[in-house]
């Protein structure tokens, strides 16, 4: 019995053995067949389409559409977009160090980098450059541009550049070189005792940047309380994430644990260095454009109860990617597997609509616990401790953003503006009738979300023809017109405030716009009043019953 037990249990190893290099067969066989029928069919339309086709934006396409129906994640880079991904994923990349855009029919430089070839050359927001190596700019794409100032380190790259206030054109000869575009852009105290980090990327060297400003932070005065804003940090490096947490978190810990298709691939990962602080309380601000890596902090500072989250929910990717050549300079970014975090949830969205994570009500989402024994969810992001509104943004003001007016404006301001740099803290805009008669000059218009609703109502009742109906929407946009009258006035709060951050901007660049961001900031103010009170921060993460 016992032999035919054996021979039973040999029998079972061997179909299921058979089974499975049959399946792999099976598998090798339809992957064969595909890409012969793939290839077939590119034949044919290349050879025999009756118009004219671009072979490589064909196959193009057909990658695009692969990869596409996988997740948002998984995508192909061409040769082309090799610079920019190096620029997403390392924050670093070969070229003049400025934010430049087509303004208009101008190519204008928006916001030059800090101490880089731009910057070092003179280079000021507002320039507007005509020529690049003997190339009039005029007519050329964004994306023509990109391709005229990036290059190799140390090759020189010509502008003739107009700026305004001053007649003529000038000629800028820049050296182009690597650019590291900062990662904390700004730290500083923001109210007594209570510190301030914004961490706007997980690049190399993210840790490091953040670990020096908490211990300035910690040198300069009684800390009582540490904000570390990862508001709208897309993510990065996952090594720079634990880290980051490595900040405020024992050694030894693990923070994350990586599972996918190929088991041996699987991994944790702890933290491995002593920690700079275990007791000061911190605050980690989110919203929904903090994804990857800033869900990693912030879910980790979250789970073990080591700070309380203040915000928006955050963006929800779970998921790992890795970039593999797949040849002639090109790449494919492609999913391998998923990241769990200390309570061994999964922040990853499920559905997604439009390319984009769609909220799941909190109801459908897994339970489970920190060290605490707090309930937190699963599969759609951080749910903050502390939940606040999305700012409103009104629509005269977000019309005044899109047509670039305050930007206009401030570069004419700067022709006049007195040549001694002001003090970062005293940035102050006073002259708001000076401001709307440039807006009056400028023939600006816009169009309110109410208006548009309103027409949308006219043309659905286009064949109705409802006369009652009619003379509502006449009414109302009567007094929309009158209200728009005054938003400029309503809202001369908000207006000024966006004056005075771009005037930061031009004197400080990135320092000071992250430094006028803060001001009347409402999550920073609540997440200073929650650092005052002890009580209410304890209570928040469970210590108090």
């Amino acid at each position: 019995m016992k032999r035919f037990s054996k021979y039973m249990a040999f029998a079972l190893v061997c179909v299921l053995g058979m089974s499975a290099i049959t399946k792999d067969k099976s598998r090798l066989y339809e992957i064969s067949k595909n890409i012969e029928i793939f290839v077939n069919v590119f034949k044919e339309l290349n050879a025999n389409y009756v118009d004219d086709i671009d072979p490589a934006q064909l196959m193009r396409t057909g990658i695009d559409a692969m990869v596409g129906s996988l997740d948002p994640y998984t995508n192909y880079i061409s040769e082309s977009q090799v610079q920019g991904y190096r620029i997403n994923s390392e924050g670093k990349y070969e070229g003049i160090g400025a934010i430049v855009e087509k303004i208009g029919e101008h190519i204008t430089v928006v916001e030059p980098y800090e101490n880089s070839p731009a910057h070092e050359a003179g280079l000021r927001a507002g320039d507007r450059i005509v020529e690049v190596d003997g190339i009039p700019t005029k007519g050329k794409t964004q994306a023509e541009l990109s391709s005229f100032v990036r290059g190799l380190p140390g090759t020189k790259v010509n502008f003739v550049v107009e700026r305004p206030g001053q007649s003529g054109t000038m000629d800028v000869v820049l050296t182009r070189g690597e650019v590291n575009i900062t990662n904390v852009p700004y730290s500083g105290v923001v109210s007594d005792g209570i510190g301030y980090i914004s961490l706007t990327t997980f690049t190399p060297d993210a840790s490091k940047n953040v670990g020096g400003a908490f211990k300035k932070l910690k040198k300069e005065g009684d800390l009582q309380g540490v904000i570390l804003d990862l508001r709208g940090n897309g993510g990065g490096l996952l090594r720079e994430a634990i880290n980051v947490s490595n900040i405020w978190v024992e050694k030894d810990k693990e923070i994350v644990f990586v599972k996918g298709k190929v088991k041996e691939r699987d991994n944790s990962f702890k933290t491995r260095n002593i920690p700079m602080d275990l007791e000061i309380p911190l605050v980690v601000l989110t919203d929904k454009s903090s994804a990857s890596a800033s869900e990693i902090v912030s879910g980790v500072i979250q789970d073990m109860d080591r700070g309380v989250v203040i915000g928006q929910r955050s963006f929800g990717k779970g998921l790992v990617q890795n970039t593999k050549e797949v040849g002639y300079n090109s790449r494919i970014k492609l999913t391998t597997s998923k990241y769990y975090i200390p309570s061994g949830r999964c922040i990853q969205s499920v559905e997604y609509e439009d390319g984009a994570p769609k909220d799941i009500p909190d109801d459908q989402r897994a339970v489970f616990k920190t060290m605490n024994g707090r309930s937190v969810l699963d599969g759609g992001g951080i749910s903050p401790d502390v939940k606040m509104e999305v700012e409103y943004v009104p629509d005269v003001v977000a019309s005044l953003n899109k047509e670039r007016l305050i930007f206009h404006y401030v570069t004419e301001r700067m022709k006049t503006m007195a040549q001694d740099t002001p003090s970062l803290e005293n940035i102050q805009f006073t002259e708001y009738d000076d401001f709307m008669q440039f807006v009056k000059k400028s023939d600006f218009e816009f169009v309110t979300q109410v208006e548009d609703e309103l027409k949308e109502i006219r043309t659905i009742d286009a064949e109705n023809k409802n006369i009652d109906l009619t003379r509502e929407v006449e009414a109302l946009e009567a007094k929309l017109a009158a209200q728009k009258a005054d938003d400029l006035t309503q809202f001369k709060s908000e207006i000024t405030k966006l004056i005075e951050k771009e005037i930061a901007t031009r004197y400080f660049l990135q320092e000071g716009k992250a430094y006028q961001s803060l001001k009347s900031d409402p999550v920073v103010d609540e997440a200073v009043r929650i650092l005052n009170d002890a009580q209410a921060y304890n209570k928040i993460l469970g210590k108090l019953k």
